[in-house]
């Protein structure tokens, strides 16, 4: 179902990057070694092979050799919101990012709920040519939670799962009949794991800080109670379906409880919450109003630890850019959500200086763990695998501001801070999308 991207471009030409460090957690591979690009696909790995004559050489010495990144959640906001962002800045902020593949919630404006919007989204990222974009097409027309959308056209269009963005469907048995209809299709279903009715109005966590700031919560039982429901349904139904970002311990829990029991249920978890907590509210910061709210430290401590032990198996970015005035009114006016596609990796990388995960683990859930949750053979660097690759330096550091943010959205609550990270290449179907100025090649 993926485009190929190789002849989206162009014909590609042949590449040989040589004396990186090659981590494919796929396969295992974590060595100094060699690899070689031809036709849009890997072609060898080590020795390259007799007679082969690169077009392009790319040295990759001290640098990390990997798959591109796989973005589960990063809204373009085209069409129809294109004064916050468009799918060309976003694609290209992508490409900067490492990330070559990246699925896009269907509320744009039209709803992604008819094939003719969904191959308009991914007609223009082929163009571009920055990042593959796979839609998520809607589970109910007009993302109105009342008659359930064409998920066999949408299908067929190009979308590999279908989304209600960030509005849950209120009525149980339409929901039902969505999963048993998405299941005849094979077709996973994410899920915004928040009851509209528990959290209606609120705009953070629930507790302490809430108090104290004399800000509108939303509880915990919000997240439990949309997911025991989506649990239930799941097991009646058969149907696969996929949280996406948790936010909770105890909704973890659930999740992995279920998962045990055969449920066929998937988490992942928005990079901000591996790092946040509602202290981080203390002065009213509006790049610190998120949905689902950032939670308290036992919350961000039990994500880390589901995601150490892999029930959850993807990190996304929740990447929603906004126009410049969407955080100047007052907090609980402000639009939730923040910039998250030039963060990605180095916060990745954070995890790994902080002992959560180990560099082939965090690698993992940026690219082979969203790929499965997509059920598409992505995110993986065998011989005859699509050649979608990032070369990135783990120990250069840069400042967030926003001049060095690609997005054109740039609310974060990390500007200012120093991060260590940097992509120096990155390669969509052979061709180097994304080469930083200071990169060495031939």
């Amino acid at each position: 179902m993926a485009k190929d991207y190789s002849t989206a471009l162009g014909m590609a030409h042949s590449v040989s990057i040589r004396h990186g460090r090659l981590i494919d957690p796929a396969s295992g591979i974590d060595r100094e070694t060699d690899i070689h690009l031809a036709a849009g696909r890997v072609l060898a790995i080590g020795d390259a092979p007799a007679g082969f004559a690169p077009d392009q050489v790319i040295d990759a010495q001290g640098l990390i050799v990997c798959p591109g990144f796989i973005d589960l959640c990063a809204r373009l906001r085209e069409p129809g919101h294109e004064q916050k962002a468009t799918i060309a800045s976003e694609t290209r902020a992508a490409a900067a990012s490492g990330i070559t593949t990246l699925c896009c919630p269907p509320d744009t404006l039209p709803v992604i709920d008819t094939p003719a919007v969904a191959q308009l989204v991914q007609q223009t990222a082929a163009r571009l040519g920055h990042a593959r974009v796979l839609p998520a097409g809607a589970v109910t027309q007009g993302l109105e939670g009342r008659r359930i959308a064409e998920m066999a056209a949408l299908r067929q269009a190009g979308c590999p799962v279908l989304s209600q963005a960030d509005r849950p469907i209120r009525n149980a048995q339409v929901q039902r009949r969505a999963l048993e209809y998405a299941a005849t299709f094979g077709l996973t279903v994410f899920l915004h794991p928040q009851d509209p009715d528990l959290s209606e109005g609120g705009c953070v966590h629930e507790g302490r800080v809430s108090a104290r700031l004399g800000l509108p919560g939303i509880p915990e039982a919000a997240e439990t109670v949309a997911v025991a429901r989506d649990l239930a349904l799941a097991e009646q139904t058969g149907a696969r379906i996929h949280f996406r970002g948790l936010s909770t311990a105890r909704g973890v829990a659930m999740l992995a409880e279920a998962r045990r029991r055969g449920v066929p249920a998937s988490g992942d978890v928005s990079l901000h919450q591996l790092f946040l907590t509602e202290s981080d509210l203390a002065d009213f910061d509006a790049n610190c109003h998120l949905i689902p709210p950032l939670r308290t430290r036992a919350d961000r401590d039990a994500l880390r630890q589901a995601l150490a032990s892999g029930d959850l198996s993807a990190i996304c970015s929740d990447h929603q850019p906004h126009d410049a005035d969407a955080k100047l009114v007052p907090f609980t006016e402000t639009a939730p959500g923040i910039s998250a596609l030039d963060t990605l990796l180095p916060l990745a990388l954070r995890l790994v200086e902080e002992g959560v995960l180990d560099l082939a683990g965090a690698i993992e859930r940026l690219t082979v763990g969203p790929a499965a949750i997509l059920g598409l053979d992505l995110g993986r660097l065998a011989p005859g695998d699509p050649a979608d690759l990032c070369i990135f330096d783990p120990e250069m550091t840069w400042v967030v501001t926003t001049e060095t943010l690609v997005s054109q959205g740039h609310h974060t609550p990390f500007l200012g801070q120093t991060l260590r990270g940097r992509v120096v290449w990155t390669l969509l179907g052979g061709r180097v999308v994304f080469e930083r100025p200071e990169s060495r090649t031939r």
